[in-house]
């Protein structure tokens, strides 16, 4: 007889965790992994959750294991995996069974799936939080039809994270893909949220000479204040380790080369088919994409010259810098995901997003509770315009500005921290530049331009001559 509530397929670190999740809160789960020795090692080490694991030898095995409607999990790399083991499983579920792709996926394979995948339901799921999430409550972010969502709203709710109210950090955002796509510009804030960081911990480090245990000081500082968040905390706890190999601050010891999924990369590229821009996501992916480059950057050094110098800045700008650099961060975030509501024709609640990234995600912190309230009121106007957040980025802007100015000047790479202080620039700008540009448009391409004056004449007197 079928034992299980639900079942997952994928037992790498994220699926194996989020398989001890759904066993933790009570619910018989089978599980099947590729690799028939990863399931079982996974089974054998589940101590106390064991009478809650199934696990299962074949495919075949794992859908015959789960009570119907079966509802599969599949955490399993982004890409062709995804498509392949969809093909393969496929066959063998009914057309009340639900497939659930709760790994990183670009939403538009999340959409191409749902219309393909025939003969069963399918629902994107974004997982937020990383292994420690994964296991004791994640946020999540549902894309698909609202009655798949809800058929399995006993066992999302009950792991998900909950936010200091109690609320459950799980929310469908839309049909098809849009789940997968709001997880995604989460990881592209995310990007930014750490690039900014590290070019103030780079300031300190560089320009100031803090060792890492006193950067680690100051971090923990703001993360008691309008800072606090999880990536704020966890850059404390991670510039105070020391190496147990060297004696060494752990810091000084990790190669400064940094890893990507694709994600934030993702969120980059789908911001410019919006025309919504996220520059502090952009200048984040350039930033990871140059790290990589080693060997470049040495050859860059050795030909131009000395790198970043000494320079005096006061921890309180660099923590009014930080918080500027968030909200104008978070401010292209949310406005992206509006412009995605428009073109798709997702109803994305935006509030209801902030809300959700409360607790479990990598992005949480403090400052959501406020963006949530801010949206609630105007979920149509961009967050800088918003009381509260006007009155921050007012008080932290000069701040902002000296740590940008000193930074530059003495030659310390702040690409996220420019951007974002360039985009304001631009949005409080009622007069720009681009007249100019469209100028120029219409000489090289006669692509006309409107008038200030409102006069239907569309071109300059180049055009007459031609």
């Amino acid at each position: 007889m079928a034992e299980a509530r639900i079942g997952l397929i994928g037992l790498g670190t994220m699926g194996a965790a989020l398989a001890l999740n759904i066993a933790e809160k009570g619910f018989p789960v089978a599980v099947w992994n590729r690799t028939a020795q990863v399931t079982r090692d996974f089974a054998a080490n589940a101590g106390d959750l064991a009478p809650q694991v199934i696990p299962t030898e074949s495919l075949a095995g794992l859908v015959a294991a789960i009570r119907p409607p079966r509802a599969i999990i599949l955490m399993v790399p982004a890409g062709d995996a995804v498509d392949q083991q969809i093909a393969a499983l496929t066959p063998l579920l009914g057309p009340d069974d639900l497939i659930i792709d709760a790994g990183n996926a670009n939403f538009h394979d999340t959409d191409r799936r749902a219309a393909a995948v025939g003969g069963a339901r399918f629902l994107g799921m974004g997982v937020s939080g990383g292994e420690e999430g994964a296991r004791h409550g994640p946020a999540i972010m549902g894309g698909g039809a609202r009655a798949d969502w809800d058929s399995v709203a006993e066992v999302r709710e009950a792991i998900a994270a909950r936010a200091e109210d109690g609320t459950p950090c799980a929310a469908w955002m839309g049909e098809g893909g849009a789940g997968h796509f709001v997880k995604t510009v989460h990881n592209g804030i995310e990007y930014a949220d750490m690039q900014m960081i590290a070019e103030v911990y780079g300031l300190m480090r560089d320009g100031m000479g803090m060792g890492a245990a006193a950067i680690g000081d100051v971090f923990a500082r703001w993360d008691q204040g309008v800072l606090r968040s999880f990536l704020i905390g966890i850059s404390a706890t991670v510039a105070r380790t020391i190496d147990p190999e060297s004696g060494a601050p752990l810091l000084d010891v990790i190669v400064d080369a940094a890893g990507q999924k694709g994600t934030g990369r993702w969120t980059a590229v789908e911001a410019q088919h919006l025309a919504a821009p996220v520059p502090v996501i952009e200048a984040a992916v350039m930033a990871r994409n140059v790290s990589a480059r080693r060997e470049e950057r040495a050859a860059g050094l050795v030909r131009f010259g000395a790198g970043p110098q000494p320079l005096t800045l006061a921890e309180g700008d660099l923590e009014q810098a930080l918080i500027a650099g968030k909200i104008l961060c978070y401010a292209q975030g949310f406005a992206m995901i509006r412009a995605a509501g428009g073109q798709f024709g997702w109803a994305l609640d935006l509030p209801g997003i902030a809300r959700v990234w409360r607790a479990g995600c990598i992005i949480r912190s403090d400052m959501l509770n406020d963006m949530a309230r801010a949206l609630a009121q105007d979920a149509d106007r961009n967050l800088i315009l918003a009381p509260l957040f006007a009155a921050r980025i007012e008080a932290a802007l000069p701040a902002l500005r000296r740590v940008v100015t000193a930074g530059i000047a003495a030659g310390h790479a702040l690409p996220a921290l420019v951007a974002g202080l360039g985009w304001f620039d631009l949005m409080r700008t009622a007069r720009g530049t681009a007249n100019m540009t469209q100028g120029q448009r219409d000489f090289f391409g006669m692509h006309g331009f409107d008038r200030l004056d409102g006069r239907d004449l569309h071109h300059g007197p180049w055009a007459g001559a031609r």
